[in-house]
């Protein structure tokens, strides 16, 4: 297990592609930070469960990705308690579907806040303790949507965006740091932020649920397949490899060649 001894922090990480981070970590040793919200019992059930996968260290922090002093609190835990942080994988993130003239202002400001400006303070806590220690992978979850746009998705696609520009300017305040900087762009990936989409997409564009998931979901992706959250998983895990030490600063695409056109 080539992650024994290394903590990682997951946000966003109660399910979909951020749980199966978490898995994938667990099941290379590594002590695990969770972090996002659902029910009490049912997080404890996924703690003690990545727990006993690991055979390390494995926590919750409910910490709110819009609160910057929460996050901090968060990544000082991580070190506190599991005596490092060295790997921090941004995945929080929430979506909203209309035109904009239509877009409620307080969601496009909570789309910014969680998926965007949460990644910048989770890097302005990490990067410290990954300087000290030599070593560090900052992955981020960015989207097909960090590379095209699609209507109706303004705020989303900004702040996808974004990460791709702030993860190409993290890797070069690190490259000489032992830290690589990267983020995935996954296609649609079967996760309950994908199903939620579907009601306001129909709305949206006056589409049934299947036309939305064949004609505006899948229509994008040429495999015509969902990714799946253990596909991006292993991508990053891949990342945190010795081997991929000189990848950095890359937006690296699994959207069943979504982007290839």
């Amino acid at each position: 297990m080539f992650l024994s001894g290394k903590t990682a922090i997951v946000t966003g990480s109660t399910s979909g592609i951020g749980l199966a981070y978490a898995r994938a970590f667990a099941a290379e040793g590594a002590s695990v930070v969770i972090n996002g919200f659902g029910d009490a019992d049912r997080i404890e059930a996924i703690r003690a469960e990545l727990a006993a996968t690991s055979g390390a260290a494995a926590l919750y922090d409910p910490a709110d990705m819009t609160q910057p002093d929460q996050i901090a609190a968060l990544v000082d835990r991580a070190a506190r308690e599991t005596g490092s942080v060295d790997i921090a994988v941004n995945n929080a993130g929430i979506q909203h579907v209309a035109a904009i003239e239509d877009f409620p202002d307080d969601k496009m400001e909570a789309i910014v806040r969680i998926n965007l400006l949460s990644a910048w303070y989770v890097a302005k806590a990490v990067v410290p303790h990954m300087k000290r220690q030599g070593w560090g992978r900052l992955i981020t979850t960015a989207s097909a949507h960090s590379l095209v746009a699609s209507p109706n998705k303004s705020a989303y696609v900004m702040a996808k965006h974004g990460i791709a520009g702030l993860t190409k300017t993290l890797a070069l305040e690190t490259a000489t740091h032992g830290i690589t900087v990267n983020c995935i762009s996954p296609g649609y990936v079967w996760t309950p932020l994908v199903e939620a989409q579907i009601p306001d997409t129909m709305k949206a564009r006056g589409l049934t649920r299947d036309q939305v998931m064949n004609d505006v979901l899948l229509a994008a992706q040429p495999t015509k397949e969902f990714v799946t959250p253990e596909q991006v998983a292993a991508l990053a895990l891949f990342l945190c490899r010795d081997e991929a030490k000189a990848i950095t600063g890359a937006n690296l695409s699994v959207d069943g060649g979504w982007t290839a056109a």
